[in-house]
């Protein structure tokens, strides 16, 4: 039985996870995940708001404010924003990824990510166990296609790349998987908008999509 407070997800469904600090979110996490619901063929999509980044060496807003501005931003009727590893009490994704298969069985995730993080995976806590245990599904950004393609990840998992039809298949498929989307997104990153201090202010409202 689902815990209370837990995002819901049935028997069999594919869920993407979008995981980060969210510090801010904005419009290039939307474009992101509605671009992995379309591309990847998911059942549902969580934005996983992390208490904090292991790789960052400051500390983010609240966690209730991040949240609070992520729910605002993100309407889609497949889309849940969840604190869920404040409440697992997870710092790692791997750690997280063990713990929502236990609670979740038979519930399919996709780990969901931007290129710029494919570049860097090799230095995630455990990154190999990630890989192993959930498909991946990557998103490119402007100017880090190319670099992404030649990450020491996707070098590593070269053969475990997921092409052509297959790629809206990804989460039924067994890990390890990946697939790499090119999408002419945004360039929005959180780091810009928090510098120019314009995030407290006007929050744009998306309505539910399809």
């Amino acid at each position: 039985m689902r815990r209370v407070g837990y995002p819901p997800a049935g028997q069999g469904q594919v869920v993407g996870l979008l995981g980060g600090s969210f510090d801010p979110a904005h419009d290039g996490h939307v474009r992101i995940t509605r671009a992995a619901i379309a591309r990847f063929g998911l059942d549902r999509v969580w934005w996983v708001v992390s208490p904090g980044n292991p790789l960052k060496a400051e500390g983010p807003a609240p966690l209730a404010e991040r949240i609070d501005r992520a729910r605002r931003l993100m309407r889609h009727p497949k889309v849940t924003v969840t604190d869920i590893e404040s409440r697992l009490g997870t710092t790692y994704t791997a750690q997280t990824l063990a713990k929502l298969q236990a609670i979740y069985p038979g519930v399919r995730f996709v780990w969901l990510m931007g290129a710029d993080n494919l570049w860097q995976l090799d230095q995630w806590q455990d990154w190999h166990e990630i890989v192993a245990r959930v498909p991946l599904g990557v998103l490119a950004r402007p100017e880090q296609r190319l670099r992404a393609r030649f990450s020491k990840a996707a070098r590593i998992y070269s053969g475990a790349r997921v092409k052509g039809d297959e790629v809206f298949a990804l989460g039924r498929l067994p890990a390890p998987a990946w697939a790499f989307v090119n999408l002419p997104m945004s360039d929005l990153s959180s780091t810009a908008i928090r510098k120019s201090g314009s995030w407290r202010g006007a929050i744009r409202r998306e309505g539910p999509q399809t």
